[in-house]
């Protein structure tokens, strides 16, 4: 028993957040003019390597060659490069019939993973059949390669004479190189291939490097659909009832149905899409006519190009514009007779792009970025953000590889419009990244998501058995900037916590160094005393469906254009990035959040626990004072405000002392997620619609009556007590407000003509009086109040 008690205590500490020690900044091997100790923070006290711990790699550039010996066999060459340092061999593409190529690829080799004091680099010809023919090869002693410190300008490559196993140089040709050593600072770092992936092959390579990814520009499209005029029905017999859809992308939305059937109806009704830059979908309009209960025809449609109508950068008012529209099929079947028909149908539009507001294309409770769309309405940054995505420790194994449990990790962080997606470190449980990157932060009220993924699409991966088509979520992370404390750097290692169906599970831990630069202090005191959003999202604001909607169609937009990059950042990640199944109900949810207000009530409880114990004499002394301190507010009542914010002043100043010291992280006891039961985890990963057995879904079912009854019930209650308020001064119940109207002339003329102290002091008297003077029968104003009548008198 007493280990099964152990355990729970055990997972506790490793959700926690834990404080790291890395030795971050730049550390030199050979100091010299940069920081006689190799350590730098002086002259490079902003470097752009200062937030993670400094990993050297030794760098080949492999040029082109020139000249080399056609196979005397085939009389041509397929030559390709092979540059090997140890174990490790890192291999160029191959190129046919070319005695001249040319490569243009770097490679790189971490420097605490090599065992060898020799850099081997082949040139061989590509043999479809035997083995690959030997060309040349040049070697490099590493203890005596170069190191670059950037900003330095990359090292010039050179022309080397390639010898044979020999060491002859003898018509072998020839191949340009450069070799140096350097860190993860190095421009060629992003783009080169890595000795920590060296498994990966053909496309695989391309998905395992660290990018960056800008969101797409997002704009809200109004169309205002004022009217229409001269509208034919196929039925010219009936004049049409008609109403006119509007699609941008996949969106489609429809005006009401025009009440009377009229060839010029009129809607004046907005529809709202979101668009995104650059405009590859079109504005098309369709009016349609209901030709009969369940058939809707085509009368007539238009189709506008975006990039052509207003950019609207505050609330006034848009032009309207008259649009000819084409009768369907008339233009493309008929397109000669176009020119014969004297008239056509028209459709009267306010068309604009809204700059003014936010896209939401995030949940608001987890907002990175509050600025409008058009970039005129920018208002300069109030700080920066640096973060060191440093490493993770002990990930959990997410696929069999070769018959053994593997990971290949990488990290990505989401801020303000930049992604981020370190490089993919293969077949690592505690893979290290040491990549910093750099945000401007325009409100500090606003949050940077981290989450690590597990690559599932590396391409020829050396025998790798693809069990899952898409990247595994590892876990997840997310700091508000409010919590930070200016200028200092934060190195934690946050746990990352997955809910699967199993139960709570904790995949590893991430280790992050984070930094917040203040640049006004002004500016962001200035901006706590604005709204959050742009003042369009105020002034003239959506409705909340129209909000869930349009976020959901820009969640859409931004999966599908990031995907489109290269490499892809997947569905699977930016889904979860942007938390989109996070309006889906769930018990566990549910739960968390009433325990949520429970605690905000805590405070009040615990205050008038501590007021009944006063007023019951359980500490004859507290009661005492409290009655010394009530005399002296009632003898200077103009001390009882003062005294409050004095109050107040002295409990923050106490709770200084107790101040949070690390940025938020995931809370499993206040997500409610240690103690949720299998099936509610079951049904929270339920599909929409659910894929459920019918005998399930009617259990849940009920459940969820069962839940929705108690809520119910709350709230009735509430309102009953409200409708009891109203009830006093409503003559609903004559005599109970017959009573009430006495009491209140009675006591206006006693307090006209009695001193505010005398009845004061009788009051807090009585309140405080001694129990032995009390009756354990409910208060007579309780009485009353309990007898007045409310509204549920009246419900069915």
């Amino acid at each position: 028993m007493s280990s099964s008690q152990a355990a729970p205590k055990g997972n506790q500490e490793d959700y926690k957040l834990k404080d790291t020690k890395p030795e971050l900044g730049e550390k030199w091997p050979h100091g010299g003019q940069r920081g006689g100790s190799g350590w730098i923070y002086n002259e490079r006290a902003t470097s752009t390597y200062d937030l993670v711990e400094q990993m050297f790699y030794l760098y080949v550039r492999v040029v082109k060659a020139k000249d080399l010996p056609p196979n005397p066999v085939t009389s041509n060459v397929d030559p390709y490069v092979e540059v090997k340092v140890g174990n490790y061999k890192g291999k160029t593409r191959h190129f046919e019939k070319k005695t001249s190529p040319e490569w243009k690829q770097v490679f790189a080799f971490s420097k605490e993973k090599i065992q060898s004091s020799v850099v081997e680099v082949f040139v061989r010809d590509k043999e479809m059949v035997a083995r690959d023919d030997y060309i040349g090869k040049v070697e490099f002693d590493i203890h005596e390669v170069p190191t670059r410190v950037p900003p330095d300008s990359p090292l010039a490559p050179q022309w080397y004479r390639l010898e044979n196993l020999r060491g002859e140089a003898r018509s072998r040709g020839e191949i340009m190189l450069a070799v140096w050593m350097g860190t993860q600072a190095d421009e060629a770092f992003p783009e080169a291939w890595h000795s920590d992936s060296a498994s990966v092959k053909g496309d695989g390579v391309y998905n395992i490097r660290s990018k960056v990814y800008v969101n797409p520009k997002l704009w809200y499209l109004r169309v205002n659909v004022i009217e229409a005029q001269d509208v034919e029905p196929n039925d010219k017999s009936q004049p049409p009832q008609v109403f006119v859809k509007g699609q941008v992308g996949q969106q489609v939305l429809k005006t009401k149905l025009c009440p009377t059937k009229t060839p010029n109806p009129m809607w004046n009704e907005d529809l709202v899409f979101v668009a995104a830059e650059p405009f590859e979908e079109k504005l098309v309009l369709t009016v349609e006519n209901k030709a009969s209960p369940g058939k809707d025809e085509v009368a007539a449609r238009i189709s506008l190009p975006l990039n052509k109508f207003e950019i609207l950068l505050d609330h006034r008012a848009v032009h309207s514009h008259w649009y000819n529209l084409e009768r369907f099929g008339f233009g493309v079947l008929e397109g000669d007779k176009r020119n014969e028909s004297k008239f056509s149908s028209r459709i009267h539009l306010r068309v604009c792009l809204e700059g003014a507001y936010h896209v939401l294309d995030e949940s608001t409770m987890y907002i990175s970025d509050t600025r409008p769309t058009a970039r005129q309405l920018w208002k300069q940054p109030i700080g920066i953000l640096e973060v060191g995505i440093l490493s993770a420790q002990g990930l959990q194994s997410m696929k069999t590889n070769n018959g053994k449990g593997s990971t290949d990790a990488y990290c990505v962080a989401k801020y303000g419009q930049k992604w981020v997606r370190t490089r993919t470190i293969t077949e690592s449980f505690n893979p290290k990244w040491n990549e910093q990157y750099t945000w401007e932060v325009y409100d500090p009220c606003t949050v940077i998501t981290f989450g690590v993924f597990d690559n599932c699409h590396l391409g020829g991966g050396g025998g790798q058995t693809q069990v899952a088509k898409v990247d595994s979520k590892i876990g997840k992370v997310r700091i508000r900037l409010s919590t930070l404390e200016m200028d200092r750097i934060y190195t934690n290692s946050y746990p990352l916590l997955v809910l699967k169906t199993s139960g709570l599970k904790k995949m590893g831990e991430l280790q992050l160094a984070i930094r917040f630069t203040c640049l006004s202090m002004a500016h962001i005191i200035y901006l706590y005393g604005h709204p959050l959003l742009p003042k369009m999202h105020y002034l003239h604001p959506f409705t909340v469906n129209q909000l869930d909607s349009l976020r959901y169609q820009a969640m859409n937009i931004v999966v599908v254009r990031l995907g489109r990059a290269e490499p892809p950042l997947r569905k699977e990640v930016v889904e979860y990035m942007l938390d989109v199944d996070s309006h889906i109900w769930s018990m566990r949810r549910s739960k968390a959040n009433f325990f949520r207000i429970v605690s905000l009530f805590s405070g009040a409880i615990s205050m008038s626990k501590w007021l009944g114990e006063v007023q019951q004499w359980k500490n004859p002394v507290t009661t005492i004072l409290v009655h010394v301190l009530f005399f002296i507010l009632i003898c200077y009542p103009e001390l009882i405000l003062p005294t409050m914010f004095l109050y107040m002043f002295l409990i923050g100043i106490w709770n200084f002392r107790f101040r949070p010291r690390h940025p938020p992280h995931m809370d499993t006891k206040l997500s409610w997620a240690e103690a949720a039961h299998p099936d509610e985890l079951d049904e929270e990963f339920d599909t929409f619609p659910t894929s459920k057995a019918q005998d399930v879904i009617r259990m849940r079912y009920d459940r969820l009556r069962s839940v929705a009854g108690r809520i119910q019930t709350v709230v009735g209650d509430i309102a009953t007590q409200g409708e009891r308020f109203h009830a006093l001064l409503s003559w609903r119940d004559p005599r109970a407000t017959s009573l009430f109207v006495i009491f209140c002339l009675v006591v206006a003329v006693a307090l006209y003509v009695t001193p505010f102290k005398v009845v004061a002091s009788v009051a807090g008297i009585f309140w405080l009086r001694h129990p032995r003077f009390r009756s354990k029968l409910p208060s007579m104003p309780s009485n009353f109040f309990k007898r007045l009548p409310s509204c549920v008198d009246g419900m069915l």
